[in-house]
């Protein structure tokens, strides 16, 4: 039986998609063999990737100004990639810190290069994010990194930080294709595919081409901005399942209406869930109604002895994956693209029941 699965990542997928792969594992394109087996050299595969790009350019909207590269790390690995491509030895890159991956993010990149930490939000316990215009960024930084989403607590930007002429990087794993975005507004974006594009071990970089070509020599061949744009992201193996399935939901989301019905469909499920846990005086979520988020919603219930019971009933009740980072505790619902109406309506039909039989 499926079950609505609120995971923060591996994240739920489109059923559609599912249903797709399932019928040509065995016979992909009529081979005679799944898309997992075929060489990634051969003509099939690599139209297979030059479609998987030109579908996300075309949803995303992003010009020949920019590079598309279909790797493989994760965003951890771009933490080191992205101070080993685009600064220089003795140069500083800023970050804004308003979470775990962001903290994540800056520690990774002190190993590389200096950082200032523009805006800090650890004494709000990163419940909110830093106001427009509060903060400075060095002109003379390479780059501006932030994180638009915070998986873990559930705060996210309602604005795209103004970083003068810095080039602006945003690490979009978790809410990538869930909205339009003017790729144009940013240097680099990247995220990995485990939540909204497909399953894990595929990461997406997409660089703005002036960036390209600084890359310190020691940079890792693999993580060289310049050396994967010029090969097609295949100097080596690139993870060629993850790739045509991040083709078949770009051609799901298409079949939606594109990214302004995804949005439409998103903030819809996110304000009933957030409606329903403010009306009610046994949950509560922790986030400042500004900086909530449309992808991950943390809440608590009044009794934080009642969470294991919480979680396990639901789970007894098809809704999975419900409990709290273990870094937070609590529960949080990720509520990705995949994620239909029905699952959220179904949790909130839940929490109904659950606050009647506890609260």
């Amino acid at each position: 039986m499926r079950v609505y699965n609120f995971s923060a990542g591996p994240a739920m997928m489109p059923l559609e998609v599912l249903q797709r792969a399932q019928s040509e594992l065995l016979d992909w394109g009529g081979s005679g063999m799944s898309v997992m087996e075929v060489s990634h050299r051969g003509k099939a595969f690599v139209a297979c990737a030059a479609q998987a790009e030109a579908s996300l350019r075309r949803v995303l909207g992003i010009s020949d100004d920019y590079a598309v590269l279909l790797l493989q790390g994760g965003a951890l690995g771009q933490f080191a990639a992205l101070p080993l491509n685009l600064t220089a030895p003795g140069q500083r890159a800023a970050y804004l810190n308003t979470g775990d991956w962001s903290k994540k993010a800056i520690a990774e990149a002190r190993r590389y290069c200096e950082v200032d930490v523009a805006a800090d939000e650890s004494a709000s316990n990163f419940t909110r994010t830093p106001e427009p215009g509060s903060f400075t960024v060095d002109q003379a930084s390479a780059y501006l990194h932030y994180t638009p989403n915070e998986t873990i607590r559930g705060v996210e930007f309602g604005y795209v930080p103004d970083a003068g002429a810095v080039p602006l990087v945003a690490d979009m794993s978790s809410t990538i294709l869930s909205r339009p975005v003017d790729v144009s507004r940013f240097g680099v974006i990247y995220g990995g595919a485990q939540k909204n594009m497909g399953p894990s071990g595929l990461v997406v970089v997409i660089v703005r081409r002036d960036l390209l070509g600084r890359a310190r020599p020691q940079t890792p061949t693999v993580w060289d901005y310049t050396v994967q744009a010029g090969a097609d992201s295949m100097i080596n193996t690139p993870p060629t399942f993850a790739i045509y399935l991040l083709g078949l939901v770009l051609d799901w989301i298409t079949e939606l209406g594109g990214l302004d019905a995804v949005a439409a469909r998103n903030k819809a499920k996110a304000d009933a869930l957030y409606s329903f846990i403010d009306a009610s005086g046994f949950y509560s979520n922790p986030v400042a109604p500004e900086a909530r988020s449309w992808m991950n919603v943390p809440f608590l219930v009044a009794d934080p002895s009642l969470e294991k019971t919480f979680v396990a009933q639901a789970e007894a009740a098809g809704l999975t994956n419900l409990a709290g980072h273990r870094s937070v505790g609590g529960m949080r619902a990720s509520i990705y693209n995949a994620m239909p109406p029905e699952g959220v309506a179904a949790l909130i039909d839940f929490m109904k029941e659950f606050e009647r039989t506890h609260g």
